[in-house]
């Protein structure tokens, strides 16, 4: 029989989705589900988004440019400096969702048996991105004592070897929903510049920030121009996960350069969702305004409630969407498929996203979850309160 490579062996499952056949099963038995396992927002799109898409008269479904129509990037790039992010539509390569910018942006700046520092816990697929570049991801732990701050920078220094080529954060984060302060971008800039790597920041929570709190970029910190890369997407932003949409963002012109190469070999992004992400930068400010203020009263609902429950222990998070809790079993992914498959509360279960898979450090995070709070106010109460009476029931 062929045999499968090593790299896809190695590739690891997702946190997210590999209980998705459980939930399923659970919800043929007619069990109710509540999703705090993914971040899908339930908020609605832009209306200007899908009537770019339906009330559009193209007769020919052709290729777009590889990098992304140039109407779309310079759209964008007013966009960037309309958030003190001074780009160009020339620093901007536009992507199959921000999943793919990210692998152009690993296959651009590394080789096999390279290595990227991440704070972790993490987004569980850069884990599954290296793999796919052969690539080493060196974990630096962060705490859930300290709120998931960013480590000490002297742990990043003990780390550093001739095959590092960049430390990648995500900001606000993905799964802690930490945002990193403006002090704690300067000690990045500094380690980057003293060994000479990039600096790679995931940015596509950038709205979500809360409590007076004000997202930086690390495009706009000074000094960082051949150093930093940004990924971004309209998945989240624009509540657009399936447009699939996103882009690299970055002033060094050897890299874009490197990352178009990565872009015309998978010919192009798609056009229509292109043409609902152009249509998507009208999108008003009330709606962001509206937007926020929505999750910062689920974010407080959530942990209000999580808080009422003994033995639980859950970092407050200052943007994004999702929060990091301890629970007290061993083996939470035990405890997440059982309750999709043994458990229910007057007919209803809570599926969430065991935490080990947000860890590259064996062993860590077994004790923990992530919970993504897209979901109303109502529906995370009744999520809390069956997750309690689950805790009570779970025997590990």
């Amino acid at each position: 029989m062929p045999t499968i490579s090593q790299k896809g062996l190695l590739m690891p499952e997702s946190p997210i989705r590999k209980l998705v056949p459980f939930a399923e099963d659970a919800k043929k038995r007619g069990v109710h589900v509540f999703h705090l396992n993914i971040g899908q927002p339930d908020i609605k799109t832009p209306k200007v988004a899908l009537d770019a898409v339906k009330n559009n008269n193209i007769e020919t479904l052709s290729y777009a440019r590889s990098e992304g129509s140039e109407i779309y990037r310079t759209k964008l790039a007013k966009y960037y400096v309309k958030n003190n992010i001074n780009v160009s539509a020339d620093n901007i390569v536009v992507t199959t969702g921000g999943s793919e910018a990210l692998l152009f942006t690993i296959g651009s700046i590394t080789d096999p048996g390279d290595e990227i520092i991440i704070p972790e816990p993490f987004y569980a697929n850069y884990n599954g991105f290296s793999t796919a570049s052969g690539v080493k991801v060196v974990p630096v732990i962060s705490k859930i004592e300290d709120n998931f701050a960013l480590p000490k920078i002297e742990d990043f220094e003990k780390l550093i070897t001739s095959n590092t080529k960049a430390i990648l954060i995500c900001n606000p984060g993905n799964p802690t929903g930490y945002l990193y302060s403006e002090e704690e971008l300067e000690k990045l800039k500094a380690i980057v510049l003293k060994h000479d790597l990039y600096l790679i920041a995931d940015e596509v929570y950038r709205e979500f920030a809360y409590n007076g709190l004000q997202h930086k970029s690390v495009l706009s910190v000074d000094g960082l121009e051949d150093n930093a890369i940004v990924i971004d997407s309209v998945s989240k932003r624009y509540s657009m996960c399936g447009a699939r949409i996103g882009c690299i963002v970055s002033k060094n012109d050897s890299f874009r350069n490197t990352a178009v190469k990565f872009a015309q070999a998978r010919l192009s992004p798609p056009t229509y969702a292109l043409m609902a992400s152009e249509a998507a930068l009208d999108t008003p400010q009330s709606y962001f305004d509206d937007v926020i203020n929505e999750y910062v009263e689920r974010r407080d609902t959530l942990i209000n409630e999580l808080e009422k429950i003994d033995g639980i222990k859950v970092a407050k998070p200052k943007g994004a969407f999702y929060c990091v809790a301890e629970l007290p079993v061993k083996d939470t992914d035990h405890f997440a498929q059982w309750l999709l498959e043994d458990f229910n509360h007057n007919n209803e279960t809570v599926m969430v996203a065991p935490a080990s898979g947000f860890y590259s450090t064996q062993g860590e995070g077994k004790n923990q979850i992530r919970m993504a709070y897209v979901l109303n106010k109502e529906e995370l109460i009744k999520s809390a309160l069956i997750l309690k009476e689950a805790l009570q029931q779970y025997k590990g």
